[in-house]
């Protein structure tokens, strides 16, 4: 049976092991979204992960939700990913673009010209954003049109059609944590009654159609898909999250996709985002590689894929504080604690500055 540390191979690349370092918002790129310096040595510092997944990158100025958080829809954005995807390259390490569009988790002030966030439906959400000038009251978002849907699409191809000249090795599709695509999939948000809301086909067609686009770029074995089923953040629910997910996974299959990441978010409120379920049924229900996340440690991480409940484990928390997580699992050595007052924003303190096993 392989373990935590087993090659894996994922699409053309084979994994040195199968340490995932999850998608982490660290808002450190500069307000036009595009990357900085110090962006490549905190990628380059974590290279020896199996996999990289990037931090969640704007797919286009309406999907911007956060910030300082980078993006991928123009020239200047690829320009300062090129050489963050050439410094993991260079320290032997794998690194996919995580493709992002908040949908109705923004705020006017974010958005071109003060616009309304767009969604799937006319529904605020509680809570509050995070804006350049502090927290603001989520807004009522506008509902997409439907003629509009085709953009969203164009939006993601020309995203993938970007991290593919930056460099990456692959792309995630973010439908996951009550962003746009996750707003379409779940009935608490999506209360369409055109073909994009309804039955579980309808509300996941958009994001079958941006995979199909995707796809198109990039080959379907280096995409892959992140859902979040139990996850209640951003005011997320659905009134049967076991069917609708099932449902989901059922029409991701034959896509043939490099991998399905579910995170287990929403573990530690079971029933907040609906009723609750074994997320197990999905991986048993995907037929290529699963991905999960969130709360796991050495021993979980290592029962995980030894007992097959998992072939990929992504950390998020324990990579951002330790550049150097493979290698301290191997030994089971002590581990660095995270300061979470440096985890948004800010310069390299708490970010590359934590030490390495070996100074």
């Amino acid at each position: 049976m392989p373990d935590l540390f087993s090659p894996l191979q994922l699409g053309p690349a084979t994994l040195p092991n199968r340490l995932v370092m999850a998608p982490l918002t660290r808002n450190r790129a500069g307000r036009d979204g595009v990357p900085t310096a110090m962006m490549a040595e905190y990628y380059a510092q974590r290279a020896s992960a199996g996999l990289i997944i990037s931090e969640a990158t704007c797919i286009s100025p309406q999907g911007v939700g956060y910030p300082l958080t980078p993006g991928i829809w123009n020239g200047a954005q690829v320009g300062g990913w090129a050489p963050i995807t050439q410094a993991v390259h260079a320290r032997g390490g794998h690194i996919y673009c995580q493709l992002w569009h908040v949908g109705r988790i923004s705020h006017p002030s974010l958005q071109p010209d003060g616009a309304l966030p767009v969604a799937p439906s006319a529904v605020k959400p509680e809570g509050e954003a995070y804006t350049y000038e502090g927290m603001q009251p989520f807004v009522t978002p506008r509902a997409l049109a439907i003629e509009e849907i085709p953009g969203i699409v164009e939006q993601y191809r020309v995203a993938a059609k970007n991290a593919a000249a930056a460099g990456f090795d692959g792309v995630e599709v973010h439908a996951a944590n009550g962003y746009l695509l996750d707003e379409f999939l779940r009935d608490g948000s999506n209360r369409r009654t055109d073909a994009y809301g309804g039955s579980v086909e309808n509300r996941a067609r958009l994001l079958l159609e941006v995979l199909d686009a995707v796809c198109a770029v990039w080959g379907s074995h280096r995409v892959g898909v992140r859902l979040s089923p139990i996850q209640p953040f951003n005011d997320m629910r659905d009134s049967d999250p076991e069917t609708t997910f099932s449902r989901v996974v059922e029409l991701l299959n034959p896509l043939n996709l490099a991998y399905l990441h579910v995170t287990r978010l929403g573990m530690d409120a079971p029933g907040a985002a609906g009723p609750y379920f074994d997320l197990t049924r999905l991986r048993r229900l995907w037929q290529g590689i699963y991905m999960t996340n969130h709360g796991y440690d050495r021993a979980s991480a290592m029962a995980a894929v030894a007992q097959g409940e998992a072939d990929l484990v992504a950390f998020g928390t324990l990579f951002l504080a330790n550049p150097d997580l493979v290698e301290r699992l191997r030994r089971d050595a002590p581990l660095n604690s995270p300061d979470p007052s440096t985890f948004y924003g800010g310069d390299e303190r708490g970010y590359t500055d934590y030490p390495f096993l070996d100074g």
